[in-house]
């Protein structure tokens, strides 16, 4: 405009089209020097948009996940709006948005891709049950313990029990109860714990005994390599996240309510990520169940001999149904 230069000229100086070169002129004679600085693309109106109300119950449920200490992410949300029966439920990636929109997705730095694990999975139920156990404060601030046995191939919550300590025979007596309920497994996973495998002490333990006997076969995981035993390690994780948010209970009794009210969530009501977003009493009761395959064997009633050292004070330490006792032979018989 000032040197009078024509629009096809300036355009191909710039390499810009003419009719965008019409616009910013437009634009100046309307506005000046302002009207020629960059806009915003974003649309007047959006037809797609949520609507508000739909995304502050999106909001809503968020919170409400969060503070209860349940899984709270957009592929929850999602289902529950599903179940909620609205006419349109916006999608996964939609409700994602929102929630980044509002505040509420926190960026994480770049992980590593799950493509990269190697992953294993039970073909059917009762193929393959994980145990373990994890620790828990009382509110007097006393260490107790819970165990957990988890299907491998549905993630059903078998079995969840509190006890001060867990001992061997806590364990077959969980293990047996929870076969009353589901049916015997083909396979058990543990770690190397005392209270599953005395294999460290050339010997076998009681629950060792007694699936053999039932002709169950009893598998357990690599030294210091929790990963074998992933599926009731990551059971831990969700456990603890939602006692985190409820009164710390003051006895064991306290506690195993609260086993039982989130076991029951879990396995008829939340949704699994890993499972399709069906509840794992649903893909538990889906196919059909597996059974032991090994040949029953009675152990004998004496397996094994000890070879115990007596130290310079005269005691020697023996561990008896997972629990220490140092017995006093006094100096003289050393």
């Amino acid at each position: 405009m000032v040197e009078g230069r024509s629009v096809a000229e300036v355009a191909a100086a710039h390499d810009i089209s003419r009719s965008w070169l019409y616009e910013l002129l437009t634009r100046y004679r309307q506005g000046g020097e302002g009207g020629s600085r960059v806009r915003s693309r974003r649309p007047r109106s959006s037809p797609s948009k949520v609507p508000a109300a739909l995304e502050d119950e999106i909001v809503a449920l968020r919170k409400s996940l969060a503070e209860e200490g349940l899984d709270a992410g957009a592929h929850t949300i999602h289902y529950h709006l599903t179940r909620r029966g609205h006419a349109t439920v916006p999608s996964v990636a939609t409700i994602w948005r929102a929630l980044s929109r509002r505040g509420f997705v926190t960026p994480q730095p770049h992980k590593r891709p799950r493509s990269s694990w190697r992953r294993f999975q039970a073909e059917l139920p009762n193929e393959c049950w994980q145990a373990d156990t994890t620790h828990w404060a009382l509110a007097d601030g006393s260490d107790v313990e819970v165990l957990n046995v988890v299907d491998d191939h549905s993630r059903l919550l078998i079995a969840s029990r509190a006890f001060g300590t867990t001992k061997t025979a806590d364990v077959v007596e969980t293990f047996h109860q929870a076969v009353d309920d589901h049916g015997l497994p083909a396979s058990m996973l543990t770690d190397n714990g005392a209270i599953f495998t005395a294999e460290a002490r050339h010997g076998r333990c009681a629950m060792e005994n007694e699936l053999a006997r039932l002709g169950v076969a009893y598998k357990h995981s690599r030294p210091y390599h929790p990963q074998t035993c992933g599926k009731v390690e990551r059971f831990h994780q969700t456990l603890k996240r939602w006692l985190a948010k409820q009164p710390r209970p003051a006895t064991l009794a306290e506690l195993q309510a609260q086993l039982d009210h989130f076991g029951a969530y879990y396995n008829k009501v939340r949704p699994h990520r890993a499972l399709g977003r069906c509840t794992p009493a649903e893909a538990f009761a889906a196919r059909t169940k597996a059974a032991p395959k090994l040949v029953p064997v009675t152990a004998e009633g004496h397996h094994r001999v000890r070879r115990d050292r007596i130290d310079t004070g005269g005691r020697v330490t023996l561990r008896y149904r997972s629990k220490l006792h140092h017995i006093g032979i006094g100096r003289a018989h050393a």
